[in-house]
């Protein structure tokens, strides 16, 4: 079939989109959105026998509260380190340490700090639509190659590209959809 190199061409633009969004998705999870969410701890890792280690792996965290995380060490000799971890994170947060567990208060954000996290996961979106448009961008010359290789008519290209426009808008779109999202989070008071 004449469009089959085309056609991986374009599920594999898909892919890396669908990946771009992904990691925007797990980025926007570590944006506080003034509830308390065991995601906010996602990135921190505590010194534990000697090797830095990521917080999952030493404890379980839950969030039973809006304004409260509770991390449970698996060790309690690392309780100390978890809580140097997590301050060292630069967080903001002030966790309390009671010796069995860490209990990590989240205070309301004030509407300074809501509008600079709304603008941090605009730049979150942006990146993410910059990479989607460099995959397009990509995509198009490797099928504008094939095209020329194969000696497919320019029929062949135009309807690749209108299949590659889609693709790129129907991410776009979830792009958007995840920031008026996350926005909304936020805002929400």
């Amino acid at each position: 079939m004449p469009d089959d190199p085309i056609q991986d061409i374009l599920d594999e633009a898909d892919e890396e989109m669908e990946e771009s969004v992904s990691y925007m998705r797990s980025e926007l999870r570590t944006i506080r959105a003034g509830r308390a969410s065991p995601a906010m701890l996602e990135n921190v890792t505590v010194e534990y026998y000697g090797s830095q280690t990521p917080l999952e792996q030493v404890a379980s965290v839950s969030a039973p509260q809006p304004d409260l995380i509770v991390v449970q060490p698996f060790d309690r000799n690392a309780i100390e380190n978890i809580e140097r971890g997590i301050m060292k994170a630069d967080l903001g947060l002030n966790p309390n340490n009671d010796g069995e567990k860490i209990r990590i208060p989240i205070p309301p954000l004030s509407e300074e700090r809501r509008k600079e996290l709304v603008e941090t996961s605009r730049e979150r979106a942006e990146e993410t639509k910059i990479s989607i448009r460099n995959i397009r961008r990509d995509a198009k010359n490797e099928i504008q190659n094939v095209v020329e290789a194969e000696n497919f008519s320019e029929d062949v290209l135009y309807g690749a590209e209108e299949d590659l426009q889609d693709i790129t808008d129907a991410h776009t779109e979830t792009v958007e959809g995840l920031l008026e999202q996350k926005t909304e989070q936020i805002m929400d008071v």
